[in-house]
């Protein structure tokens, strides 16, 4: 490589990086960006006299998003330096056996997440900070505080920082894909991106729902009494934080080798990502002595796993039918092998990728298979293209049963709800637990009753009988009757699952909730104008549900004749001086955020999340930022903690 060709390539590279870390959309294979970075740091080994300052190798992460509050990490947060094959892992391990040779290793699963660094203050979790540029990150608490497996209070009283990666598990993933590709949102390219979107969210109720999970890995600045990464783990796992699936302890680089190609063979039952092995040196003070390059602690490394992704070709596409009518398009590949699984087809997604995308028919493309996650094409690649190639046309014809569609630019539907596809996806989505929960009646056996004619509708299945399943295979006596009894006690639903379980295009939980709690069951007979005085109630959610409601108003009725739902219990509202306001809560509080948001509410206030010229009040607490300097630049009123709680009792 030359030094033009260096310059042009670091400038490749953090516009790569940028994608990846920064946007969480990524514009080249990890492949790609591994094999062009390799080649600018072997550049710099033999030249360093040249070395750029821009380089990545010089730097972590990515650049911090505007739209949250800046925090610096105690201490830095580095990468890990990158090892492809036992060659390289042996002139890992020789380094380190030049400061010591009777080292002991601890080896772990390299989760595709995000990383983040917790900080923990008198055995409360007080900071949550993204990895950001290793130095200063976003503060991300109200979200984290939505993962479940983070403790929000420990035994431990030090002060400390928990360095750990957050993850999306494979089947979270999908469902987030489909979701948002149905919508006609731009899909995740990788759970890696997904879990860092859902992380860096505005609105931490969307990051509740994205069943993030998070596994730590180390420490920060820390004064704990623990002498080893064994020590550690242990520590941790005491504390209420989950261990890794898998963990090796080696002695050598023969045991090192053994265990990568143990988690290597074993990746895809595990139900996260992984995209290697992190070799670690178990002795803290060890790690200490062999310390730290510009980017890497010299005491880790991640061992890769090879790529699983691979070239071929579209064939052609077919299209699939949602609940909504929401058609899906899917190529048919030349079958290739990817990780040991033959891969034929793959989701596009929807039609704006298509186009943004620019696939083709007859295109050379990359195609990305890991574990059970769905196949899905990246890429085309544009310098395998011969003139033949022919565009991926919008159907206008449903391909179940026909009927003609409509054309909404970024989706396409089918609009008969008689579809058969619509139909059975419909009654799936029903009985699924964010909806009806009815126990035992997945997807296969759904689609088995539909098949066998014995269900057409989600009102037939409350007239299913016992001998309607007792001759069909594998139906044996206690599984029959669970499944009655489970589609029985249906009946007595929340009201806001009985909504969603209908299905209405852009009526989610929290839209079923605010209806349910709003109206009730009178929520079917509420007028546009009493729909849109719901806060977060937009023109088009309004449209939708009265369109569907009286499209559908004969089986609403037939189906509230079945089941009654439970509505919600009506919350007292207690006259206040809070009574009428918009409330903003920010900062670290003494009482989790939840609670004090319902007792603002319980006194008539409305909360949000953003400080505006229309908000009344900021709730204020320790190591508040931006909200709080917009608030005084308002000129909005400002109260800690404790006064709105003695202004309330008094």
């Amino acid at each position: 490589m030359e030094f033009e060709s260096y310059k042009q390539a670091v400038k490749q590279l953090n516009g790569w990086a940028t994608a990846y870390y920064t946007l969480d959309a990524p514009t080249v294979t990890d492949d790609e960006y591994d094999r062009l970075y390799r080649e600018v740091r072997k550049f710099e080994e033999q030249n360093p006299d040249k070395l750029d300052p821009a380089s990545p190798t010089q730097r972590v992460g990515g650049a911090v998003l505007e739209e949250f509050e800046k925090a610096r990490h105690l201490e830095q947060m580095y990468s890990l330096e990158d090892i492809f094959d036992y060659g390289e892992l042996t002139e890992w391990v020789e380094r380190i056996h030049k400061t010591q040779t009777d080292v002991s290793f601890v080896c772990e699963p390299k989760f595709d997440g995000a990383s983040l660094n917790l900080l923990y203050e008198n055995g409360m979790l007080a900071k949550a900070i993204t990895r950001g540029d290793g130095v200063e990150g976003e503060m991300v608490l109200n979200n984290v505080k939505t993962i479940k497996s983070v403790p929000l209070a420990l035994k431990a009283k030090e002060l400390f920082e928990i360095r750990g990666e957050v993850v999306i598990f494979k089947e979270a993933f999908e469902r987030i894909n489909e979701e948002r590709g149905a919508e006609g949102q731009p899909v995740f390219a990788n759970p890696r991106n997904a879990a860092a979107g859902s992380l860096r969210q505005l609105d931490p109720s969307v990051t509740a729902k994205r069943g993030l999970v998070f596994y730590p890995y180390g420490l920060g600045k820390n004064s704990l009494p623990v002498k080893t990464q064994k020590e550690l783990g242990e520590f941790l796992e005491n504390e209420g934080f989950l261990p890794p699936p898998k963990r090796y302890y080696c002695a050598d680089i023969k045991e090192i080798q053994e265990a990568y190609e143990d988690l290597k063979k074993i990746r895809d039952e595990l139900p996260m990502m992984l995209d290697g092995m992190v070799i670690k040196v178990d002795s803290f003070t060890l790690q200490e002595e062999l310390g730290y390059t510009v980017k890497f602690p010299r005491w880790a490394a991640a061992y890769k796993f090879p790529a699983v992704e691979k070239q071929t070709k579209i064939e052609g596409v077919i299209y699939q039918v949602g609940r909504t009518g929401a058609i899906t398009p899917v190529a048919v590949l030349e079958p290739v092998d990817i990780d040991g699984v033959k891969v034929s087809r793959a989701t596009l997604h929807n039609f704006d990728e298509i186009e943004r995308r620019d696939f083709r028919i007859g295109d050379t493309v990359t195609v990305i298979r890991s574990g059970d996650v769905i196949p899905k094409v990246v890429t085309p690649l544009l310098s395998f293209r011969t003139g033949i190639e022919k565009p991926i046309e919008r159907p206008t014809l449903c391909p179940v049963c026909g009927s003609l569609l409509l054309d909404e630019e970024t989706i396409i539907r089918c609009q008969n709800l008689e579809c058969p596809a619509r139909v059975v996806e419909s009654i799936i989505h029903a009985a699924g637990k964010k909806a009806l929960n009815i126990d035992g009646l997945g997807e296969q056996i759904v689609r088995l009753l539909f098949e066998k004619g014995k269900i057409a509708s989600l009102i037939d299945l409350y007239a299913i009988k016992y001998s309607d399943l007792e001759d069909l295979e594998g139906f044996k006596d206690k599984k029959i009757n669970n499944i009655l009894n489970s589609i029985e006690s249906s009946k007595g639903c929340d009201l806001w699952r009985f909504i969603v379980a209908l299905g209405i295009d852009l009526i989610g939980e929290v839209a079923a909730k605010k209806l349910s709690e709003r109206f009730g069951v009178s929520a079917f007979e509420a007028s546009a104008e009493e729909l849109s005085t719901i806060d977060g109630f937009g023109g088009e959610m309004v449209k939708s549900f009265l369109h569907f409601r009286e499209t559908n108003r004969v089986d609403i009725e037939k189906l509230l004749a079945i089941i009654t739902p439970k509505e919600p219990i009506k919350k007292e509202i207690k006259e206040s001086f809070l009574t009428g306001k918009t409330v903003v809560i920010t900062g670290s509080l003494s009482r989790p955020r939840d609670v004090i948001k319902e007792v603002l509410e319980g006194f008539g206030a409305k909360v949000t999340d953003s400080v505006t010229k229309k908000t009344d009040l900021l709730v204020c607490g320790e190591n508040a930022g931006s909200k709080l300097d917009k608030a005084q630049t308002l000129k909005i009123e400002i109260i800690s903690e404790a006064e709105l709680f003695s202004r309330i009792d008094g």
